[in-house]
């Protein structure tokens, strides 16, 4: 993630460059591009989990093809959680703070999400290696492999909520302890 900012820095155009020698100008573009950063990967990561769920919906039409009625409960359950994932990576708070926001999350908070971002994107890697791992319809059972890409999910929904966290955490702790 801080190569993502680090790169739209450097990519700034004259104009937005120039603001930066008016003093106090460059704390709000700053705060500013950390928060177009932060939209771009949320859409990023929600953009790669529809993918993820299109995938998915392909195998489970082998299976239908297949007539292997039986494991649609999985592929069933994973679309859901996939798709409520999708959802809270998509609307969930921004990971940096506006100029005029009461509370301002700090460096640390945002090291600590920037971290939790890339391990995501990691884990999106290992979710579609699951998926591409998926027995072909009557090869061998698939409950045990579905059991494991729902669990990868979960897993995943959980770091999300940690993510959530950092966010409720430096909002909690007020306007005082966050940092500017």
């Amino acid at each position: 993630m801080s190569d993502g900012y680090q790169e739209a820095r450097a990519n700034r155009n004259f104009l937005e460059r120039l603001g930066e020698k008016i003093p106090g100008y460059r704390g709000f573009q700053d705060r500013e591009l950390r928060r177009d950063v932060d939209r771009l990967l949320r859409e990023h990561l929600a953009t790669e989990l529809g993918r993820l769920k299109a995938l998915l919906r392909d195998r489970a039409r082998a299976f239908t093809d297949a007539g292997k009625i039986g494991a649609l409960n999985g592929f069933d359950r994973l679309d859901r959680q996939i798709d409520g994932l999708s959802q809270a990576v998509r609307f969930s708070d921004y990971g940096a703070t506006g100029l005029f926001d009461p509370v301002k999350i700090g460096e640390a908070e945002l090291a600590r999400l920037y971290e939790l971002d890339l391990s995501v994107v990691d884990d999106l890697a290992q979710l579609e290696s699951e998926i591409g791992a998926l027995p072909a319809p009557g090869a061998e059972d698939s409950g045990p492999a579905l059991e494991r890409l729902q669990q990868t999910v979960r897993a995943l929904d959980g770091k999300w909520q940690q993510r959530k966290q950092v966010i409720s955490a430096a909002v909690q702790a007020g306007p005082d302890a966050a940092g500017a």
